[in-house]
């Protein structure tokens, strides 16, 4: 006789129950020992610290799971990320020399009154940002218009573009890391709501609630699962295979673009070298949180699970004052135990 679950009288099947929720207990248990090891980790500044180095990588994360969710894998977002600082860097950038001199002609200097310098209208940057993240979503339809079409692989497509993208960050940039000086552009990413929730944490959790109803409550989203779990039954079935598959990479590229707005404005600047490893970050929290790499398996909450704990994981390293390298050796693992995990999990379901 086998065993039923809450009396339902449906079998017990210890791999799905693990797929579901073995990373909220890998959560808990990570937060469990740090409150014991550290009472720095305890106090609601640490939680909302973590919260906010996460919040690059979690927003990735959201576009990465509906891409592998399809059957792909994006390996150029990071290269993206840079893109999308650059342009907001050439169109926002403001020499600090002219801007002074300008500054001093334009306006009576009045004792005690500082100039403001740098700034610039709140259009262009409005333009700036719309353009960064438009460019980003251009990327994401070709990556899925290469691979859709013309059945390339995702893994040599997107290693091909990022090297497409990021060479016209440079090209955009001159090579330079553009200092950005604007008090409106920097509040993106360094502000705060009522002064106590910086904006990146409510725009994570905004766009994760947006995937989690466009995954999980959607036509759209059961396409998604269609195509990445048989694709040659989700065609049978009349699913529009190409669009499905070329939509996951512009929710990437989308993505992407709003994380690397978010990142100039943190750091302040445009760099085109900056981005590198994102694409691991963001591939490893989706792993982690349950994302099969076959396709057709993933959720939302799963991966923002997975994104905590990448979190929690340098943040409590650094906090135990444990060496930086220690913190990409414990990464690969734990994407190197997920990925096994989930292939004996399907393993055992076939």
């Amino acid at each position: 006789m086998s065993k039923s679950f809450y009396g339902t009288g449906r079998k017990f099947e210890m791999s799905g129950f693990m797929r579901k929720y073995g990373v909220i207990f890998v959560l808990l248990l990570m937060v469990l020992v740090l409150l014991i090891a550290s009472p720095v980790f305890r106090t609601v500044s640490n939680t909302i610290s973590v919260l906010l180095q996460v919040a690059i990588n979690g927003i990735l994360a959201l576009g990465m799971v509906f891409v592998i969710t399809a059957g792909g894998i994006d390996l150029s977002i990071g290269s993206m990320l840079a893109l999308a600082g650059s342009i907001v860097g050439a169109m926002l950038y403001v020499d600090p020399a002219e801007a002074l001199k300008a500054t001093k002609e334009t306006q009576e200097v009045v004792a005690g009154t500082p100039l403001t310098i740098g700034e610039v209208p709140m259009g262009t940057i409005v333009l700036a940002c719309f353009l960064a993240i438009a460019a980003c979503t251009l990327f994401g339809v070709l990556n899925g218009v290469l691979v859709a079409k013309f059945n390339m692989f995702p893994f040599v497509v997107t290693l091909s573009t990022q090297l497409v993208i990021r060479g016209l960050a440079y090209i955009i940039t001159g090579g330079y890391s553009l200092t950005l000086s604007s008090k409106a552009f920097r509040t993106i990413g360094q502000g705060k709501l009522l002064n106590a929730l910086p904006y990146p944490i409510i725009v994570l959790a905004v766009l994760a609630a947006i995937a989690y109803i466009l995954l999980h409550h959607t036509k759209f989203g059961r396409y998604i699962y269609a195509v990445g779990g048989n694709m040659n039954a989700a065609i049978a079935s009349g699913v529009n295979v190409f669009w499905i598959r070329v939509w996951s990479f512009i929710i990437m590229g989308f993505c992407a673009g709003v994380a690397g707005v978010i990142m100039a404005s943190r750091i302040s600047a445009g760099q085109p070298n900056s981005g590198s490893g994102y694409e691991t970050d963001a591939i490893a929290a989706c792993v982690i949180g349950g994302t099969s790499f076959a396709g057709g398996i993933s959720t939302i909450p799963g991966t923002v699970i997975g994104v905590l704990i990448i979190g929690v994981i340098y943040n409590g390293m650094n906090l135990l004052q444990i060496n930086t390298y220690w913190q990409t050796i414990a990464k690969g693992l734990l994407i190197i135990g997920a990925v096994m995990l989930d292939m004996v999990i399907n393993k055992r379901r076939k």
